[in-house]
């Protein structure tokens, strides 16, 4: 019995073996398998990722949106840049590597040793950029060389191109690399470092249509870091095209006009409130910010005393000098201090108390009514009319006329201007109000401030009848495809508080400012267009008791800035100007003739190109306006 127990204990464990044996064999045999077809049939392939070779993500840069005006004129687009840059993983001895590409592309070691240096701490898989935007010769050496430069490549990006240098350089704005504080914050989230983002203007407000979506691509790269083939792509999403409602020649014409001067010039449709030009001088080429500058160019614009980086357009503040009579007028009319018959005397000065308060023409205008105290400037006129109704209902008035806020333009930093009240210099200097203050300020001087867009909008408010329409930039957004995705305009940021019988007043005398001899404008008159304006000219230092110094004969920086603002033609307003040139001393001579040129510019292109503009005749018909 023991026996034949043995024997089948026995028999149990051979068969068990031989199933271990098996499957050890079998498990071998699929091992072998597997390593011949990896080092027999796939040797090649598999020889080239044993040399060092490995996958990478590379990130593809979006073509950012184009800027047009608003006929469809390109103003802003892209261009490749050709960027060198090196991967350190790669480029071992790295050291050997960059004394090898210096000496081909001449370019110090140092220089390029010290732009590793600044991305201490950065992946080694990550490529740095040595240089941007490099030559075509130094393209060609690299290329001929690339064998022998471990690590090194030469990525093509695309680079923002402003067409026209300084062509509405603070309205387009400018590109510049991401700050790392601005890389922190949320509204920048997913840019990385080296990014080019909007930091001024056009550019900086729509970024986020103007900027598009990276792609990227998985690639394999052999031990030389250069790319062997491509895994897979994702396109990027270019940005959307933006049109904006200036018009290229006018906006050309506007540059023009103001030369070397330091000022402004904006022009605007009154129906719309859809800027025309915007124009601010000296301008910078905005191109030097992407393809960058040396710290000495920075220096030389930041310490230019002519401002190049301010839009003086929105952010210049100025005294409105006797532009601002066109507040002090509606607020006359309006609450019945002054009506169309009002007559006062004017020997050349005004006496107030134990002061005296002088006009402009030392011999004065004779006796002036509102009309033509507005066509000739008579500032005695003005003077009691602002004493009789007080610092506080004028700047009710100029309030509701838009002047001591921003106008609401979407663009960064606008100024507000300043329009004094009682309680305003009480707060601020602790001294009460005098009442000799007020003279001043009905006349644009004192504490009074506004801007030429400010100004403009205001013009513009009289042209149309009244209503105060928000300013705008941007006339239509586009997808790279043609689909529209936003439109400006058609905001209405206010209506002035004035009757019609109180419009009419006032716009003949604007109207008389320009078309009658004695107008302080009447350089500006057009044949064929009737053109309503206003002149002013504003104090930069206050004149001392018996200063009759001429402005001519001061230092430039303390001689008066010129003011002119118009629209035209008078009985259907397609376009208002402002006018700002510093220290241009009388706005008849200085800023009038250039508005006259931009109105004629803009009437002439829309003339030809549209039915006939007509104009009011005197006799209440209306007749057409020839052709310039």
């Amino acid at each position: 019995m023991r026996k034949y127990l043995n024997t089948t204990d026995s028999d149990w464990y051979k068969q068990r073996l031989t199933g271990v044996i098996f499957c050890a064999i079998a498990a071998f045999l699929i091992l072998i398998s597997r390593l011949f077809y990896l080092q027999v049939i796939e040797r090649e392939e598999y020889g080239r990722l044993s040399q060092n070779n490995c996958i990478r993500l590379q990130t593809i840069d979006p073509q950012r949106g184009l800027i047009f005006d608003r006929n469809g004129n390109l103003l802003v687009d892209n261009r490749p840049s050709f960027d060198l840059c090196i991967t350190l993983k790669d480029a071992k001895p790295v050291e050997q590597t960059i004394e090898k590409l210096a000496r081909h592309i001449q370019v110090p070691v140092e220089e390029l040793m010290s732009k590793i240096a600044t991305e201490k701490g950065i992946s080694s898989y990550k490529p740095i950029v040595l240089k941007s935007d490099i030559g075509r010769d130094a393209l060609a050496a690299i290329e001929v060389h690339k064998f022998d430069l471990p690590g090194v490549e030469v990525n093509v990006k695309p680079l923002r191109n402003y067409i026209n240098k300084k062509c509405a350089a603070h309205l387009i704005g400018y590109l510049s690399q991401i700050s790392t504080d601005e890389l922190k914050s949320p509204k920048y989230q997913g840019y990385s470092r080296g990014d080019f983002i909007g930091k001024f203007g056009v550019e900086k407000t729509f970024e986020q249509f103007l900027n598009g979506r990276p792609g990227g691509r998985q690639v394999e790269v052999n031990a030389n870091g250069q790319v062997v083939r491509i895994l897979k792509m994702v396109d990027a999403q270019p940005g959307h095209n933006i049109y904006l409602t200036i018009v290229e020649d006018v906006q050309k014409k506007a540059e023009e006009l103001l030369g070397d001067r330091a000022g402004a010039v904006v022009a605007m449709e009154p129906r719309t409130g859809g800027i025309l030009a915007m124009a601010s001088s000296p301008a910078f080429d905005q191109n030097i910010f992407v393809s960058g500058m040396s710290h000495e160019e920075w220096d030389s614009l930041n310490s230019n005393p002519f401002r190049p980086m301010t839009n003086k357009a929105i952010q210049g503040e100025y005294p409105p000098a006797s532009t601002y009579k066109i507040v002090t007028a509606i607020a006359g009319l309006e609450e019945g201090v002054i009506n169309e018959n009002t007559e006062f005397y004017c020997p050349g000065h005004y006496r107030f108390g134990d002061r005296v308060f002088h006009c402009w023409k030392r011999g004065g205008h004779g006796y002036v009514n509102v009309v033509k105290a507005l066509a000739q400037s008579c500032d005695v006129f003005f003077y009691p009319g602002g004493e009789k109704l007080g610092v506080d209902r004028l700047a009710f008035y100029a309030k509701a006329c838009g002047l001591g806020s921003s106008t609401g333009i979407c663009l960064d930093h606008e100024s507000p201007g300043l329009i004094p009240t009682a309680a305003w210099k009480k707060l601020r200097t602790g001294v009460p109000w005098q009442a000799g203050e007020t003279l001043s300020i009905s006349i644009g001087q004192g504490y009074n401030l506004a801007t030429p867009l400010q100004m403009l909008c205001l013009t513009s408010a009289i042209g149309n009848n009244g209503t105060r329409h928000l300013p705008f930039i941007v006339k239509k957004i586009e997808t790279a495809a043609g689909e529209t995705v936003f439109e400006g305009g058609g905001q209405i940021a206010g209506q002035i508080p004035v009757s019609k019988k109180t419009l009419d007043i006032v716009k003949k005398g604007l109207w008389a400012v320009v078309n009658n001899v004695r107008g302080t404008a009447s350089i500006a008159k057009i044949d064929g267009i009737d053109i309503c304006g206003k002149t002013g000219t504003a104090q930069v230092i206050g004149r001392k008791k018996n200063d009759n110094t001429k402005d001519e004969d001061r230092l430039d920086h303390f001689k008066s800035h010129a003011w002119f603002v118009a629209y035209a033609p008078s009985s259907d307003p397609q376009i208002a100007v402002a006018v700002l040139v510093e220290h241009g001393e009388h706005g008849s001579s200085a800023a009038a003739p250039v508005a006259k040129e931009l109105i004629k510019t803009y009437l002439l292109k829309e003339a030809s190109g549209k039915s006939e503009l007509v104009r009011n005749s005197g006799n209440g018909t209306r007749e057409k306006i020839p052709r310039l």
